[in-house]
């Protein structure tokens, strides 16, 4: 596992304690910070507390104990709660504090909250990661970071405790527009794998030896190895839901509206997800799409 315990004295808050957050807070307090957890429901926040983080009741409590406020929840609106709220981030804040949003949120709004947390005194990073649970729990996620120069000094030691690939893309907005494009090709190869290997099934070929196969070739790729390796195998609890894709393949088509292009293969992908939704597979892992791939 991969944990430097370089953050001692560093006060960090995290806020969302769901199938990413939870191994992500486990993974900075390992490392020697002092970390404020609260969490919509206690239960994560209790498991916590039994390693020996503190819990707080509120966002405006975490920002009370901490510099470094770490938000990670499933969307645009629960982050817009997390800030806004009257027991927010927002309200708690003293100035100086560093807000990170390593969630996966629309650009449009982060941009916005940047310049409301500077005029409250505080700075405001975008950080969404890539890798789930698997990298979550390894501290080896890929991270994207939108921030100002001055800033990153402040939080390029908390990076390189969650994750092992940390790149800088650009100011504010520049991490969540990478994670937009991110989710775009991710979306497309999942439904791409699914199909070749509901085809190369359907052909009278074992999938499994056809992804076997592929692995050595030009189809090679972490989506044909780790989810066309769930996909053979039938296993489909959620490491990553269908549902968040959903929603992530959503927002990268209003992006591309607001940018004036036209995505023509993602718009298509899209339906798959809508099957996923539409059917109730929401709460199935990524993989899951096969399902949809196959029901005719």
């Amino acid at each position: 596992m991969h944990i430097m315990t370089n953050l001692e004295g560093t006060k960090i808050g995290f806020i969302g304690l769901g199938l990413m957050g939870r191994p992500m807070a486990k993974n900075l307090h390992q490392a020697g910070a002092a970390v404020t957890v609260t969490n919509r429901s206690p239960g994560p926040a209790e498991e916590l507390a039994i390693l020996g983080a503190s819990t707080a009741a509120s966002p405006r409590d975490v920002v009370a104990a901490c510099d470094i406020i770490i938000i990670m929840v499933t969307d645009t609106p629960s982050v817009d709660k997390v800030l806004h709220d009257v027991d927010g981030v927002f309200a708690g804040l003293a100035g100086d504090e560093v807000i990170i949003d390593m969630g996966t949120t629309k650009v449009r709004e982060t941009k916005a909250w940047a310049d409301e947390a500077k005029a409250l005194g505080a700075a405001y990073v975008d950080a969404p990661v890539s890798g789930g649970t698997v990298g979550a729990e390894a501290g080896n996620l890929t991270i994207m970071v939108g921030a100002s120069d001055d800033i990153l000094p402040r939080v390029m030691p908390v990076f390189n405790v969650l994750g092992d690939h940390v790149t800088h893309i650009g100011d504010v907005g520049a991490g969540q527009v990478t994670k937009t494009a991110n989710q775009a090709i991710v979306g497309m190869t999942l439904a791409a794998v699914a199909e070749g290997l509901t085809l190369a099934e359907r052909a009278g070929v074992d999938p499994a030896k056809v992804r076997q196969a592929l692995l050595g070739g030009f189809a090679e790729s972490r989506v044909l190895d780790l989810h066309g390796g769930r996909m053979v195998e039938r296993t489909f609890e959620p490491h990553g839901r269908a549902s968040v894709h959903h929603k992530d393949i959503l927002q990268a088509l209003e992006l591309a509206e607001q940018v004036g292009i036209d995505l023509v293969s993602l718009n298509t992908n899209l339906e798959l997800w809508q099957k996923m939704m539409d059917r109730g597979w929401a709460d199935l892992d990524q993989a899951g799409i096969i399902r949809a791939v196959e029901e005719k």
